[in-house]
């Protein structure tokens, strides 16, 4: 195990905390030492989940002087609670942070998101007013409404200010282009390069268009005020009840579009990693989503933009893959059109998890984070079944239940997300896996190709 780099995602449901050991890669003096590093820490949970899961972190870490742990790089991939919840200072007391490296478009002063950056801010107040409101809400809108929760708040002022001041330390805003070579992180035999986001985010993740209708909601949610220092959704005096009824609807609508969007930019501007260690190739995608197509000035999704701009370090298979937004069916490119015809996002697939062909067997891994709790069809069965078909860590977890003696039929959804598929090969999912072992943590090993 001392010589194989090791990824470990902690199961904490619906959200990523993923621990990468890269064996002998850092130069400290004459010695080699194991490079530790944190790709986020977040939940849709209790933050319980992602507290016990920083626990059982420090048990990885090395020590040093004085008897606290060592991480040598903390990754943000992006802002959703998911991801960044389990920051709390003093979840991370006794760890001391070498590095932290964060998304552009969490960067509030970058000067290439200020749009996204006003449509974040715009999303953020209504969705507050939407819940101020207590208009009742089907669970998707709900899901959406939560995203812009107050929580968040104090999560990115841990990372943006408080974890870094606790370390000595500024957090570096990444962009695509930049590797631990240019970054100056002292790694041997290793290269983490990142291929997303762009540093144009308005441009590559916004698009004009959208930018246009942002002006134009901003004019129209005037309504939106402020009553006794809360964001409420108010009648104005000057329309009938009838009229500003419709006028809500329509700005509701306006708002959850908008939002929606918001939360989509979000997620295209995760943090995109590609580790190349002796020979191997680890992609780590936060929530990176997909589109149809690259289209110029338009909205687009992360991978098709890292086809666009970056294809020479993605056109190729990798080893790992860090399957994206707990398997939701946007999140990894794959062919999902019944009627066959190809997709620039199949293309991607094809690219890096390849087929099997002449009776070969897949020699790529992949592992998911995931819990079908908040989002029915989070993960999409079909999605990791046709993955299942190109990696070589996988279960048919209809059979391994059986032989637990768990009922499937057990299983949240179970009818309409699952009963189809279980019996299918899937990659490893931190929740199955869970209910077969409850070590609270799935495990991959990447051996040297050399």
């Amino acid at each position: 195990m001392g010589d194989k780099l090791l990824i470990r995602a902690f199961d904490v449901e619906v959200g990523d905390c993923i621990y990468v050991r890269i064996p002998n890669a850092t130069i400290t003096g004459a010695d080699a030492a194991d490079f530790h590093m944190l790709i986020d820490c977040g939940t849709k949970g209790a933050a319980s989940i992602v507290e016990s899961a920083v626990q059982q972190l420090e048990a990885l870490l090395p020590l040093r002087d004085g008897g606290r742990r060592w991480l040598d790089l903390l990754v943000v991939t992006h802002e959703h609670e998911d991801h960044i919840k389990g920051f709390d200072p003093a979840s991370f007391a006794n760890i001391d942070i070498g590095n932290i490296w964060m998304s552009a478009a969490m960067d509030p002063d970058h000067p290439q998101s200020t749009e996204t950056h006003e449509l974040r801010a715009l999303a953020t107040d209504s969705m507050r007013a939407v819940a101020d409101s207590g208009l009742p809400l089907d669970p998707e809108f709900g899901a959406l409404v939560s995203l812009y929760g107050i929580n968040n708040d104090g999560a990115m002022d841990a990372l943006q200010n408080r974890l870094p001041e606790q370390n000595g330390i500024d957090p570096t805003y990444v962009h695509a282009g930049m590797s631990s070579e240019s970054l100056e992180l002292p790694l041997d035999d290793a290269v983490i390069h990142v291929l997303g986001p762009e540093q144009d985010i308005d441009r590559f993740y916004l698009g004009v268009e959208n930018v246009l209708g942002l002006h134009s909601l901003q004019a129209a949610n005037a309504e939106i005020v402020s009553a006794n220092g809360t964001t409420v959704l108010a009648a104005p005096k000057n329309i009938g009840l009838g009229d500003f009824r419709l006028l809500q609807s329509r700005m509701l609508s306006s708002a959850f579009a908008f939002a929606e969007l918001s939360s989509k930019v979000t997620n295209n501007t995760s943090v995109v990693l590609l580790i190349e260690w002796r020979g191997r190739r680890l992609l780590f995608v936060g929530d990176a989503e997909w589109e149809g197509e690259y289209r110029e000035g338009k909205h687009n999704g992360s991978w098709n933009v890292m086809w666009h701009e970056r294809r020479g370090m993605l056109d190729a298979s990798v080893d790992f893959l860090k399957i994206g937004h707990h398997g939701s069916t946007n999140s990894t490119p794959w062919n999902d059109l019944e009627d066959g015809s190809s997709t620039e996002a199949a293309e991607i697939l094809d690219a890096i998890l390849p087929l099997p062909t002449d009776g070969s067997v897949p020699t790529a891994q992949a592992l998911v984070s995931t819990k079908r709790k908040n989002y029915k069809t989070i993960p999409m069965s079909a999605l990791l079944v046709e993955l299942g078909r190109r990696v070589s860590n996988t279960r048919n977890y209809e059979l391994e239940f059986e032989g637990a003696g768990f009922e499937p039929t057990d299983l949240p959804e179970y009818e309409d997300y699952e009963r189809e598929w279980l019996a299918r090969p899937q990659p490893h999912r931190t929740d199955h896996e869970r209910l077969l072992n409850a070590v609270g943590f799935v495990d991959v090993e990447i051996g040297p190709n050399d």
